[in-house]
């Protein structure tokens, strides 16, 4: 490797390293917040609440990785253009397969990657994070053992315990169950405790009342009691995890066990999502060659880049959206899947011959005077704001 090709992938790597990295930490944010009840409702740690949010970063990464080396390819040729270095390369009697090496292997390298995390890195943190979830909020002795809190085991369902004594006795506890939308029941006993045998876990209330009010009558019911107990079997205990499609490893996919009773109910999915999983590694080299084939060529201050970029990025855009909506109709309509086939092979060729004869791909004439005249117009008008203030 020559000291350009070292060149161009250490500022590509860069940019594409920065890229994915910013990008995918925005995304985790707000894909977290879905998750804060962790810590607001259920009582869980900061440590705890990142280490389970954290299991979808390799699914983020898997969507974002093609997008970003798409940038910095983008990035590291506009930089190399405003520089004149292409210019100069051209000249220099270098070819355009030549200056194209060095991005190619960067698309390689993020095109392995993405297989990795697509075949095993993020179906692997999916089922940890499905794991994790399901042991973290079915351990409800651990909240509902906590004073002076109200606690949402699940929606509609919460409790409350004023004090909590050594011996385990619990005092003071109010029970509000609406998961029944015809039914309310409030339970209030001034103690409890908290009982595990052969048929389930079970929370013993004395000295209290129900209160039940059905949608269907005007006043409530309340029964006072001396001993009553609420079943707790239900959120108790490790849960049996059926893991989705998304969560199912590329072998899997592949080749299912005959005993698999989701792949013979969702067969369509399962061909769907292998068929997705398979072209992922393809989108990354896809996008570097169309990429490449817009803005790699030399040009001139007069011939404009801006509309070439714009071009790129609305044609892999397009690309991405055929893949997905190839998958989606191909669930219950499988010749679809061969669409996302014939355009990658398409954009790619394409790609390859463009760059082979050294075209410039321009948008049409008028476009571009059109683009020209609403950057005057615009300009024009900043400059009459500024002047009237």
């Amino acid at each position: 490797m020559g000291l350009i090709d070292r060149y161009i992938c250490r500022t590509t790597f860069g940019a594409f390293l920065l890229v994915l990295v910013s990008l995918t930490s925005i995304i985790w944010v707000t894909q977290a917040l879905r998750d804060i009840d962790l810590l607001t409702n259920q009582g869980q740690t900061i440590l705890t609440f990142v280490g389970i949010t954290g299991m979808i970063v390799p699914l983020l990464v898997l969507v974002i990785a093609p997008i970003a080396v798409m940038i910095a390819v983008a990035y590291v040729l506009n930089r190399l253009s405003a520089d004149s270095e292409l210019i100069v390369m051209n000249a220099s009697g270098m070819s355009p397969w030549r200056l194209f090496r060095p991005f190619l292997l960067v698309a390689v390298v993020v095109a392995l990657l993405v297989a990795f995390i697509s075949a095993y890195l993020a179906p692997q943190g999916l089922r940890q994070l499905r794991d994790w979830l399901s042991e973290v909020r079915a351990d409800v002795v651990t909240y509902i053992v906590k004073p002076g809190q109200f606690t949402t085991i699940e929606k509609g369902l919460t409790f409350y315990i004023r004090e909590r004594r050594i011996s385990g006795q619990l005092l003071g506890i109010f029970l509000d169950d609406r998961r029944d939308p015809m039914e309310h029941v409030t339970v209030l006993a001034e103690e409890g405790e908290i009982l595990k045998n052969d048929r389930g876990m079970f929370l013993l209330l004395q000295n209290g009342s129900v209160q039940r009010h059905e949608q269907s009558q005007r006043d409530p019911s309340i029964v006072v009691f001396d001993r009553y107990a609420f079943d707790l079997s239900r959120f108790s205990g490790t849960p049996v995890v059926s893991y989705t499609v998304r969560e199912r490893y590329l072998w899997q996919l592949i080749n299912p066990s005959p005993d698999d009773t989701l792949a013979k109910t969702q067969a369509g999915h399962f061909r769907a999502e292998l068929h997705d999983r398979l072209l992922a590694p393809f989108y990354p080299i896809a996008f570097v060659i169309i990429t490449y084939a817009f803005l790699g060529a030399p040009r001139t201050t007069r011939q404009s880049r801006g509309l070439s970029l714009v071009a790129a990025i609305g044609l892999v855009a397009s690309l991405r959206l055929v893949g997905f909506a190839s998958a989606v109709i191909g669930v219950h309509v499988p010749p679809v899947l061969a669409v996302q086939y014939v355009a990658l092979i398409a954009a790619i060729g394409l790609g390859i011959l463009a760059i082979g004869r050294g075209v410039i791909i321009e948008p049409p004439a008028f476009v571009t005077q059109l683009a020209t005249i609403l950057s005057e117009r615009i300009a024009k008008r900043a400059g009459m704001l500024a002047a009237a203030r």
